[in-house]
């Protein structure tokens, strides 16, 4: 933990950079002096208002937020499945493995256009942030179980300790750290991919959706204004899973 002088030196550099950060944009907005091309700060903050207080805006930022935290949770529940099955065996790890690299190979604008294909447009953001979640997850969780002490579960055995507290204090504390950096990494791809499955999917409600109506009338500043609130759902949804964890870890 750094100290109270580290802590605001650290919030100093961060707002320095964010006002470095919003003066080159002003001064860029002024130099190409078109809000089509490039809105100023002032003109997105305003939009962001008026966004704010529009009628659906917060249940298209709930349509999203249910179907990113929808395929984020179907990722890590198949993901721990399959992980501990190939962590657990050879053979079914080599025979899933060309699955998970053909998933984790191909671009996410052709599983989109794919699930475009095969769901209703409702589906279409689950489906991509889950199976873009999933191999990360899977993987992880193999790294994890391979790296369990093989020593530390044989003492367990020959202690004939029951298997539920092998698998709780041995093999669960190794898995852990593993399934936390996964899933972490699967949480911040989810946004991103559910935020472009709406833009090409256009369900009623969503971020993508706004995003895209707001292309096709060239309203950049709003543009930028649903960009700022897919932002925020990403920053807010990890800072509380950070939290979460770092509980998780004191009650331990």
């Amino acid at each position: 933990m750094p100290s109270p002088e580290g802590r605001r030196s650290l919030l100093t550099i961060r707002i320095v950079s964010l006002c470095s950060f919003l003066l080159l944009w002003k001064l860029a907005s002024q130099w190409m002096d078109s809000p089509i091309i490039l809105p100023s700060p002032e003109d997105t903050l305003k939009e962001t208002w008026i966004l704010l207080n529009a009628r659906g805006f917060y249940q298209s930022f709930g349509a999203t937020l249910v179907r990113g935290i929808t395929g984020f949770f179907l990722s890590i529940l198949l993901g721990l499945c399959m992980g501990i099955l190939s962590g657990k065996s050879y053979l079914f790890r080599e025979f899933f493995r060309p699955f998970l690299t053909s998933v984790q190979s191909t671009p996410v604008l052709a599983i989109i256009l794919l699930a475009l294909i095969w769901f209703p447009t409702e589906t279409v953001p689950v489906f991509v942030a889950f199976l873009m979640g999933f191999p990360i997850i899977t993987t992880n969780v193999v790294e994890g179980i391979l790296a369990v002490d093989r020593r530390l579960i044989e003492m367990a055995k020959v202690y004939r300790i029951e298997p539920w507290r092998r698998i709780l204090y041995v093999v669960l504390p190794s898995i852990l750290p593993y399934l936390v950096g996964g899933a972490s990494s699967a949480l911040g791809l989810s946004w991103r991919v559910v935020v472009a499955s709406e833009v090409l999917s256009q369900p009623i409600l969503g971020i993508g959706t706004g995003m895209q109506e707001a292309k096709l009338r060239l309203e950049t500043a709003r543009v930028f204004a649903w960009t700022l609130a897919a932002l925020v759902l990403s920053y807010s949804t990890e800072s509380i899973f950070r939290w979460i964890v770092k509980r998780l870890k004191r009650l331990a």
